[in-house]
């Protein structure tokens, strides 16, 4: 045993340890040490006494599970909460993209109607009696002859 009550196991530097002591010893609570013996990631066993006893080396399990120290923790949270402000206004700035996008078809939707239909142009609309593939048709006011309005829009002789 060593200085305080924990055994030290054959290999160098394993101690078997009870819940209270491994938790000290990884810098984790009594309830991941549990967590982590039903996982059987640690290796445990039950003494004599009826106590849990967990195998823990400090040194390798310490660098891989245990939280980082203060200073650094504080860094990181840091370093999250700006990464979250960014992506807070990257996320505002597309919705404000998205909104004028809206209003401009929205502006360009309700002119629709406003515009004048081709048919209208070229003296009402044409009905299923009248050649529509006519290159010209005669303007009742003048005798003379006017392209259609899709062969004007062409730029169809």
């Amino acid at each position: 045993m060593d200085g305080k009550g924990v055994r030290v196991q054959g290999r160098k530097g394993v101690r078997r340890a009870t819940l209270s002591e491994a938790a000290e010893l990884l810098g984790i609570s009594k309830g991941a040490v549990r967590q982590r013996v039903r996982r059987r990631t640690l290796r445990s066993d039950k003494g004599e006494d009826g106590r849990v006893y967990v195998y823990v080396d400090p040194t390798a399990d310490a660098v891989h599970h245990t939280a980082p120290p203060a200073p650094l923790r504080a860094e990181l949270v840091d370093e999250l909460r700006d990464r979250i402000r960014y992506l807070e206004r990257q996320v505002e700035q597309a919705n404000e993209r998205d909104h004028e996008t809206r209003r401009v078809i929205l502006a360009l939707t309700s002119r629709i109607p406003e515009l004048q239909a081709p048919s209208e142009a070229t003296g009402g609309p044409q009905t299923g009696e009248q050649e529509p593939e006519r290159v010209e048709d005669p303007d009742p006011q003048t005798g003379t002859q006017r392209r259609t309005w899709w062969r004007r829009v062409f730029g169809l002789d």
